[in-house]
């Protein structure tokens, strides 16, 4: 007797059911397509999720991309069970990293015209193991607050020497903490530099804040410099609280850098990278500049980077660029590099008025006042940074 109404009420359900289930799917039509607070239409994606890249014909990048591969686990798992790879991700090289990789001069057209130090960089990009010479495993005791990292050369003695007896002074400044430790490799008659390995020792005993490691200390080493250091700091140094690293030739306010640190927020101070960041900029292609990259070494932009005068990071970062920078290959420009690891964190450089890299007017550069409100400034002689000094310390005249 109630067949029929049991088919009615079943009927009705179903399309009650149809009805909630239209009128969901209007509802989040309606959200994707015009966001709250938003005027803007979402795109919504209609290709894959993932597709391979396109391979690039320029060696860095395709020696990225291998990199990309292995730390990608989405790509590994997906092509786990394939056991014919292709050709560029099979063609690794030697199985010890530095050892001379002969590939290079096989998969770069004009190889044998770059100079020679060029040459040798490629040969052995892959190498980031180095015996260190000196160390000093004790400067970060006390966990400062501030380390200051300074790039350095051997022979630079007169540099450290006017960095110690002014803003890089160890100990207690502004109320905090203050350790400084300067970067060498080797250098080499071949490079033109006189040997002064007993001094050096001298020098390192004496005031026990050298780092030195046994590798050829030029130009397009200094990212192995860079990466040497990240990871003695993660060994030796993990719990200072921020870092700023420099070139030997820069003055820095140490008194502002401590207030702009002082004044942080606890987010901001997370993931602190700032300096003079350069945006939109991309290899130079003059064979007689300095920076000069080939295209068949490198092909592309540059990400936002910090330049290398002078740039500060929160010492947590530091521990996170030490991590990633594995995932990166070397690149023969350090800030650049700097900024390409940053990139693969999702992070940029944030930009700030008081680094001045590359200098500043020249009718401000002996006006004392100038110096007050800014961070670093690069070049300085090592008189200049004397001098300039006195005038922060000293309070006249007056600035207002």
């Amino acid at each position: 007797a109630h067949g029929p109404w049991n088919r009615k009420r079943t009927v009705f359900c179903m399309l009650l059911i149809l009805n909630v289930f239209v009128c969901l799917l209007m509802n989040l039509s309606w959200t994707f397509k015009w966001p709250k607070n938003e005027g803007r239409k979402v795109i919504v994606p209609t290709g894959r999720f993932w597709r391979p890249q396109v391979l690039s014909t320029s060696f860095w990048n395709k020696e990225q991309q291998r990199l990309d591969f292995i730390y990608n686990p989405l790509v590994n798992w997906t092509l786990s069970g394939n056991s014919e790879l292709p050709d560029w991700l099979r063609d690794t090289g030697p199985l010890d990293p530095c050892k001379p990789d002969y590939r290079v001069p096989r998969q770069i057209v004009d190889y044998n015209t770059l100079p020679q130090r060029f040459q040798d960089f490629l040969l052995y990009m892959r190498c980031r193991t180095y015996p260190m010479l000196i160390n000093q495993p004790h400067v970060c005791h006390q966990s400062p607050f501030l380390l200051f990292v300074i790039k350095s050369l051997i022979p630079h003695f007169d540099r450290r020497q006017a960095i110690r007896e002014s803003w890089g002074r160890a100990g207690v400044l502004g109320n905090q903490t203050v350790a400084t430790v300067f970067l060498l490799g080797s250098t080499l008659p071949m490079d033109h530099f006189p040997q002064m390995i007993d001094m050096l020792g001298q020098e390192a005993e004496l005031h026990n804040d050298v780092l030195q490691w046994d590798y050829r200390d030029t130009f397009f080493n200094l990212t192995l410099k860079e990466v040497l250091f990240l990871e003695w700091f993660s060994q030796k140094c993990p719990h200072a609280r921020y870092v700023l690293q420099g070139d030997d030739d820069v003055f820095i306010n140490t008194f502002q850098i401590i207030d702009y640190l002082n004044g942080l927020s606890g987010i901001k101070a997370k993931d602190l990278f700032v300096g003079d960041v350069i945006s939109h900029a991309g290899p130079h292609r003059d064979h007689k500049l300095k920076y000069f990259i080939p295209k068949n070494v490198f092909d592309g932009v540059y990400p936002p980077y910090a330049g290398g005068g002078g740039y500060l990071f929160s010492g947590q970062l530091a521990l996170h660029l030490y991590n990633v920078s594995r995932q990166v290959l070397l690149y023969p420009i350090d800030d650049v590099y700097m900024g390409m690891c940053l990139r693969k964190l999702g992070l940029a450089p944030e930009k700030h008025s008081g680094f001045r890299t590359f200098g500043i007017e020249e009718k401000y550069r002996n006006n004392p006042c100038t110096y007050r409100n800014l961070m670093l400034v690069h070049s300085r002689t090592p008189q200049e940074i004397l001098r300039i000094w006195q005038w922060i310390t000293n309070p006249e005249p007056d600035c207002q």
